[in-house]
């Protein structure tokens, strides 16, 4: 990722936090991004949607000519997570976890706003299960993950279906 700042401190800032989520797993215009965020004035996205293309975080994997303009298609660049392949030392991983964790909040806190709340019927729940695993079996965990939640990934937007977010936690418990 070129320039000095973390990718961490890049997030940290809510609106690039959502560019961000809205771009998982799909490409996007910028005047698709602005209908997915509409609180957010188009001048204020169209900075921090650069912001991230000059960091390297969101890559343009489409050009078009739209009246006279120059319409971008984005999407995350994955590479981007881990550019030099290490492992994040200790304070730039407490970083990177508050930052998940605070757009979660901010995630939940716009579902809490939405007039029409039904969490049954939108199937939000949290849990927390306690696990002992040796180091083979969490890595037979983790193959198993993968494997069922695959075919779902592969999914595309249509009719009947609601883009939802998975976000899981795993750590030992120390």
């Amino acid at each position: 990722m070129p320039g000095e700042t973390s990718l961490a401190d890049l997030l940290h800032q809510p609106v690039r936090w959502r560019v961000v989520q809205a771009l998982i797993g799909r490409s996007l215009t910028t005047g698709q991004l602005a209908e997915l965020l509409p609180d957010v004035p188009t001048t204020t996205l169209y900075r921090h949607v650069a912001v991230l293309v000059t960091a390297g975080v969101l890559l343009v994997t489409d050009e078009r000519r739209v009246r006279g303009a120059v319409e971008r298609t984005y999407e995350l660049n994955t590479s981007a997570a881990d550019p030099d392949n290490e492992a994040p030392d200790r304070d730039r991983l407490r970083t990177m976890f508050t930052v998940y964790i605070a757009g979660l909040a901010g995630d939940f806190d716009r579902y809490l706003a939405d007039d029409d709340l039904d969490p049954v019927r939108d199937g939000v729940g949290f849990r927390q299960a306690a696990l002992w695993l040796s180091d083979d079996e969490l890595t037979q965990l983790q193959e198993r993950m993968t494997e069922v939640l695959e075919p779902f990934l592969a999914h595309q937007q249509e009719p009947g279906r609601t883009r939802r977010i998975l976000s899981t936690i795993l750590m030992p418990d120390r």
